[in-house]
């Protein structure tokens, strides 16, 4: 029995000596992802290097980098006559056009309306430009049909902001 509680003994401690190791090693990796991230600066530069819009301002103590996307307004077009057959085929190849879009990083939000109003819904698009935009959002086969009509605005943003 003394050898019975002897090795759980031992067994619980090598658990628990494990458990502080990998504890130190995701602090150590955490503290490393840190460093290792580029500074405001950096991240603007980058970006300016591969043709996105940037600028950063100070606000008191905080700096943010301010990246131009664009809005993209889904909205009424002029061809809604499709029956219904053809409007779920066309909706079902809308949404794996915007699906696509997400997964490829040109939109960054997309969502219908909630009402049934002119315009449908939004779709922001991360491009270097309006004229790139404008191409993948004619992309969609809503668009091409003639159901839906697109409207792009440029719109400023902070990089890496959220909703909440």
């Amino acid at each position: 029995m003394k050898k019975v509680i002897f090795v759980l003994g031992v067994v619980g401690l090598l658990i628990a000596c494990n458990e502080k190791k990998e504890e130190k090693t995701i602090e150590t990796q955490e503290v490393v992802k840190k460093t290792d991230e580029p500074s405001l600066e950096e991240k603007a530069e980058l970006l300016k290097e591969e043709g996105y819009q940037v600028f950063s301002y100070q606000e008191g103590d905080s700096t943010y980098l301010m990246q131009q996307y664009y809005m993209v307004f889904l909205k009424s077009g002029e061809n809604r006559t499709q029956d219904s057959t053809e409007t779920a085929k066309l909706q079902q190849q809308h949404l794996a056009h915007l699906e696509r879009m997400a997964v490829e990083g040109y939109a960054s939000l997309i969502g219908p309306f909630g009402d049934d109003g002119d315009i449908r819904g939004i779709a922001v698009y991360n491009t270097k430009t309006q004229k790139e935009a404008d191409s993948l959002a004619n992309l969609d086969p809503m668009v091409k049909a003639g159901r839906l009509k697109i409207e792009v605005h440029p719109w400023w943003t902070e990089k890496g902001g959220k909703l909440n």
